[in-house]
């Protein structure tokens, strides 16, 4: 496994991650408490964490590739739900 994390400046980190999490619940198994939700995707899993003034997000995948893609899928849904103040800065760092 392979994982890397992202803390996320935003002051609606919480409402980011409620907004995204019920989205991806229609299809995906999530675990969601007011400031903490997993997403369970078929080959990673992604971890967030809202405080009042970031956003972390952890990304875990079975390889390299599959690491890269998803970071890019919860990077992107993010800024769709974050439309006011996209693109977020992700600065991705290993662990």
């Amino acid at each position: 496994m392979v994982l890397e994390t992202a803390r996320v400046p935003t002051a609606n980190g919480a409402r980011y991650l409620q907004q995204l999490c019920k989205h991806w619940s229609h299809k995906l198994d999530v675990q969601l408490s007011e400031n903490e939700g997993i997403v369970r995707f078929p080959a990673a899993v992604a971890t967030m964490k809202a405080d009042p003034e970031a956003l972390t997000v952890r990304v875990e995948a079975q390889d390299h590739e599959t690491l890269q893609r998803m970071k890019g899928v919860v990077a992107s849904h993010l800024d769709r739900f974050a439309f006011k103040e996209a693109p977020l800065p992700f600065e991705w760092s290993k662990g």
